[in-house]
C-alpha cells in the first residue's frame, strides 16, 4: 500500500464521469499537478452513455495534448451500483424528469457526491493523491444540497478527521457560470480543448448521444441540455463582443 499523502501536493484524482464538467475540471488539474489520475462511478446510472465517453475522452486527451499526457495517469472504476436502489430518482431509473415537492429536481440523486468523495478519498489515501477534484457548482445548478461549497467544505473537514490526511477538496467550477465554465475550457487548452468538450463529452439526462447540436450532443430540451446550450451560447456572445 502507498504511503499516504503528505501536506504538499503530490498530485490529483479527479472525479471524472466524461461529462463536460467533469472532462473541465480534468484538464484544470492536468495544468496544476505533475501527477492526475481519474476516478468513475457506476452507481446504477439510468443510462451508461456518459460512461462510455470516459476512455474516448482520456484518449483524446493524451492524443492531442502532448504536455497533458505526461501528467495523465492511470484511470480507476468503482462498481457502486447498488447505491441506485437507494437514491431511486430520474437518474436511476426511468421516472419523469420533473420538480419534487421538496423543492429539488427529481434527478437529485441523495446523499451521491458525498459518497463520491469518500470513496475517493480513500482511492487517493491508496495512491498517494491528497487533492479530490469535482466539477460541482452552485452557480448554475439545479439547487442539489451536495453540490454546495459548504456542504463540501464539511466533507473535506470530515475526510481530514476520518483519514487524519490533509485531503482537499477541490472545486474549480463552483462559482463559474456554465458560460464562465466554457470560457475556462478554452483558457486551459484553446478551440482544441472545447472541441473535444462539445464533440466527446455527454451531459444529456436522457441518454442521446446521437442527436448533434452547435454545443455538443444531446436531447435539447432536458434541464442538462439546456443549461449547456445556454451556457455555450452566452460564451460564444462574449467571445465575439470581446
Amino acid at each position: 500500500m502507498a504511503s499516504p499523502p503528505v501536506d504538499e501536493p503530490a498530485g490529483a484524482l479527479v472525479l471524472f464521469s466524461g461529462g463536460q464538467d467533469s472532462t473541465t475540471c480534468l484538464g484544470h488539474a492536468l495544468e496544476r499537478y505533475p501527477r492526475v489520475e481519474t476516478v468513475g462511478f457506476n452507481y446504477g446510472q439510468r443510462h451508461s452513455v456518459e460512461l462510455a465517453c470516459r476512455e474516448r475522452i482520456r484518449t483524446a486527451i493524451a492524443e492531442r495534448f502532448p504536455d497533458w499526457a505526461a501528467r495523465l495517469g492511470p484511470d480507476h472504476m468503482v462498481d457502486i451500483s447498488s447505491f441506485g436502489a437507494i437514491g431511486d430518482t430520474a437518474l436511476t431509473s426511468d421516472a419523469e424528469i420533473v420538480m419534487t415537492e421538496s423543492g429539488l429536481p427529481s434527478t437529485f440523486v441523495p446523499g451521491r457526491n458525498l459518497v463520491f468523495f469518500v470513496y475517493a478519498a480513500g482511492l487517493g489515501y491508496r495512491r498517494g493523491l491528497n487533492v479530490l477534484v469535482g466539477g460541482m457548482c452552485e452557480t448554475d445548478y439545479s439547487g442539489y444540497p451536495d453540490c454546495r461549497d459548504e456542504t463540501l467544505q464539511a466533507l473535506q473537514t470530515a475526510i481530514r478527521l476520518g483519514t487524519e490526511v490533509p485531503f482537499t477538496i477541490e472545486t474549480p467550477l463552483m462559482w463559474l457560470s456554465k458560460a464562465e465554465s466554457w470560457a475556462l475550457a478554452h483558457g486551459l487548452g484553446g478551440d482544441g480543448f472545447v472541441d473535444l468538450i462539445r464533440k466527446e463529452t455527454h451531459t444529456c439526462y436522457k441518454g442521446d448521444h446521437t442527436t448533434k447540436h452547435e454545443w455538443g450532443y444531446g436531447c435539447g430540451t432536458c434541464p442538462a441540455c439546456d443549461l449547456r446550450a445556454k451556457g455555450y451560447r452566452e460564451w460564444r456572445e462574449m467571445a465575439q463582443a470581446g
